[in-house]
């Protein structure tokens, strides 16, 4: 059924984060049955039993499952107060939020993954939690390196830190609905930090490019929503009228290439899949309107009349 919903809405692939080892043997068996289609690229809990079972061998990759990244958090989330700011919360002074990994654990995961030839993947929501990171990835990534190692959400980054992205070639792993969804109260808890937050067209220049998720089930499964959130800066109700700090909206080619090409880059399969280009995977979606070009308050509303994956038809509109 989950299958179903994700060909309904026009995903071909997903990103699947932090899973023990029984949930991928899971994946790989329905796979191999032929009852899950779906491409399903993995981000393992850091336990020793993936580490034997995974690490311990190398990258796993069969045509529907990769296995090659280790997925942790660096903090909480902005709403709760969770996220770890590097000054206290503007409508809460006596914190900064949570903490949730030592720099010392961090590293060692990182080690083991490094040691291995594993991307790494770490949650980050507040800046003081992107700055813990990037300093621990700073002591394995050269300038110019092509390990993809990653920072997901990036939601509150000092400006201090924000050229290391590209200095270090981190990827900032983006989900923009987050924008449209905090924004109602974001800047209460952030101040006049809220112009540090949100900022995908700066975090897109650090490296000239950026994958964008949907971070199901937090945010919703629709891939067109975050098209739409990433241009239009709006919520579905179209709140606020001008877009939310605009300057860091997407074009809408941007924001296609995101949740494409980009999205298959930071998985280290844009050789393969991405894009529609002779030799490359028939993974691709036939929509109703052309969202290139329609009016930006139509772009939520439109549908998916067909999705293929391998070049068979997986849903059809009725």
């Amino acid at each position: 059924k989950a299958q179903k919903n994700c060909f309904a809405v026009g995903l071909t692939s997903v990103n699947d984060a932090g899973l023990d080892l029984k949930d991928v043997l899971l994946i790989d068996n329905l796979q191999k049955s032929g009852k899950l289609l779906m491409r399903v690229n993995v981000m393992l809990t850091p336990t020793q039993e993936n580490y034997t079972h995974f690490l311990d061998n190398g990258v796993f990759t069969t045509p529907s499952l990769t296995v090659r990244t280790v997925k942790l958090y660096a903090d909480g989330a902005l709403g709760s107060r969770g996220a770890w700011l590097l000054e206290p919360y503007s409508d809460a002074p006596n914190t900064q939020g949570l903490q949730l990994e030592t720099r010392e654990r961090l590293t060692e995961v990182c080690q083991k993954a490094f040691d291995s030839g594993y991307q790494v993947a770490i949650h980050c929501i507040g800046d003081a939690a992107v700055r813990q990171v990037i300093d621990v990835y700073e002591q394995f990534l050269t300038p110019g390196n092509d390990l993809r190692w990653r920072i997901e959400h990036a939601q509150t980054v000092h400006p201090n830190d924000l050229p290391r992205f590209g200095q270090l070639a981190i990827v900032p792993s983006i989900q923009t609905t987050h924008a449209t969804s905090d924004m109602i109260w974001a800047a209460e808890r952030l101040g006049d930090r809220i112009k540090t937050a949100y900022i995908y067209q700066d975090l897109l220049k650090q490296n000239g490019w950026l994958p964008n998720g949907s971070d199901f089930p937090i945010e919703h499964i629709k891939p067109l929503y975050g098209f739409y959130a990433g241009v239009a800066r709006k919520n579905m109700d179209g709140y606020p009228a001008n877009g939310f700090q605009m300057e860091n909206s997407l074009t809408r080619e941007q924001a296609l290439r995101a949740m494409t090409i980009w999205a298959a880059k930071a998985a280290f399969e844009e050789s393969f899949k991405g894009s529609l280009e002779p030799g490359k995977l028939a993974d691709f979606v036939v929509l109703e309107e052309d969202i290139m070009i329609i009016a930006q308050d139509r772009l939520p509303k439109i549908k998916v009349e067909k999705t293929f994956v391998n070049g068979k038809v997986v849903y059809l509109n009725h």
